[in-house]
């Protein structure tokens, strides 16, 4: 068949390369799918209470253990441990610099920030200046900013990727249980002390040491139906003596029904369900390889892939927006009672809507995720890091508090992400993307 007549599926698999792992492409949009379909799940909208952020874990309980296949940021890790390992490594062949090396991860990463947090900055000031209450705008934009937290923590490990991934390769394992017993410290003070705000660190400790997973697969480290089913079995274990025997609750997502949660800040638990999810989904390797060998599938996988970040950053946006025109026009018979029969019955409708909507942003928004080549010199290592520590200070902060202070619109907090962007790491023009080609793995893992 010539390449005049081959479909464009087609086209996409001949392109790839016979040393691309597809796996590491296909989990990152699997896990994708699952946290989007996920939040639009959890966050329940009540006709007489408004946005209710984790309303089916905090009136269902019994929905708390299937946190333990929904809570998929692990998966993100893992396949950004291998991503960046994997980036690094060229990087270090090629003579680029660590400078150079992040401030092309951070303009992967940051540039399809900006319009985000400029929209949320006009949305505050307008509402605001509409008469909406203070409480209100300031929880629209914390839902709908919900997945800058996962972003911060991201930028905070691909600073240490590089150091880390020497620890790992000079010392192998005993580099991840080394963090991991720095984390198990941390945590130990934070709950003795009462002080959540003792376990921030964590948000880098756990998430750099469960990173380094990703080097073990690329390393083949992990090589092995036995290595693997002993890393769920690790993981499983783990995990059931810290909520049976410890004081972590069963939930691996922030509820209201729990004193403690194990994300809000990251907690030891994360890393043991990384591994058993690592474990679990790596067992399924040769399998996934096979499916993703059909033109198809991989092709899927490539399109939600090329926009994966646009998914993810605008996705809490819309269901807030349709929340919140659903809620102003009354539409009761709309927003059926959260829980109930209809509630969940009304489910799929709701994801397919809210589905086709983001859809539609995607393909406006979705061109931010193009950055043109950038052919300037290497940065003073300083400048990338300066920007990364902008953009990660203003995420944590609004990942907790919106864009809102009690005095009114904090413009500042989603400014500061984007000046360090423009200022530091000194965006270049954009350009739409192009679908018939694979693409390197996005920055986001």
């Amino acid at each position: 068949m010539t390449s005049t007549r081959m479909s464009r599926a087609e086209r996409v698999d001949a392109a790839t390369p016979e040393s691309r792992n597809r796996v590491v492409d296909f989990l990152r949009a699997a896990a994708i799918t699952v946290v989007v379909l996920g939040h639009w799940t959890i966050i329940a909208v009540d006709a007489d209470g408004g946005i209710l952020p984790h309303g089916v874990l905090d009136g269902a309980t019994w929905t708390h253990p299937l946190t333990w296949i929904f809570q998929v940021m692990p998966i993100f890790f893992l396949v950004g441990g291998y991503s960046n390992a994997l980036s690094w490594r060229s990087a270090r062949r090629k003579d680029v610099g660590y400078g150079q090396w992040l401030r092309t991860r951070l303009r992967r990463l940051g540039i399809p920030l900006i319009p985000l947090l400029l929209a949320w900055l006009v949305i505050g000031v307008v509402a605001v200046a509409a008469g909406a209450p203070n409480a209100t705008v300031q929880l629209a934009s914390q839902m709908a900013l919900i997945p800058t937290w996962f972003l911060a923590a991201y930028l905070m490990v691909i600073i240490v990727a590089p150091p880390c991934l020497l620890l790992w390769e000079r010392f192998g394992w005993f580099s991840i249980l080394g963090v991991l017993a720095l984390a198990a410290i941390v945590d130990a003070l934070s709950l003795a002390a009462n002080q959540p705000l003792l376990g921030y660190p964590n948000y880098l400790l756990v998430w750099a040491a469960f990173h380094q997973f990703g080097y073990a697969w690329l390393d083949g480290r992990l090589s092995g139906a036995g290595r693997r089913l002993l890393l769920a079995v690790i993981g499983l274990v783990g995990l059931l003596l810290l909520v049976t025997v410890g004081p972590y609750p069963v939930s691996m997502i922030t509820s209201a029904a729990d004193d403690i949660s194990n994300s809000s800040p990251t907690r030891i638990t994360m890393a043991f369900l990384g591994m058993l999810q690592a474990g679990l989904v790596l067992s399924l390797e040769k399998p996934l390889t096979a499916l993703l060998a059909r033109p198809r599938l991989w092709f899927v996988t490539v399109l939600v892939n090329q926009r994966i970040m646009t998914w993810f950053l605008w996705h809490l946006t819309v269901m807030v927006g349709v929340a919140h025109l659903l809620l102003a026009l009354d539409a009761r018979a709309l927003l059926p009672e959260p829980l109930t029969g209809l509630w969940w019955a009304t489910r799929p409708l709701w994801a397919l809507v809210l589905l086709a909507l983001t859809g539609v942003v995607v393909l406006v928004m979705g061109r931010f995720e193009d950055p043109r080549g950038d052919d300037r010199p290497a940065p003073p290592v300083w400048k990338p890091i300066a920007a990364a520590v902008c953009v990660i200070a203003g995420l944590a902060v609004m990942a907790s508090v919106g864009v809102m202070g009690e005095s009114g619109v904090t413009w500042w907090w989603p400014l500061l992400p984007v000046a360090g962007l423009w200022g530091r790491s000194s965006s270049r023009p954009l350009k739409p993307g192009r679908l018939d080609v694979p693409t390197p793995p996005p920055a986001l893992p």
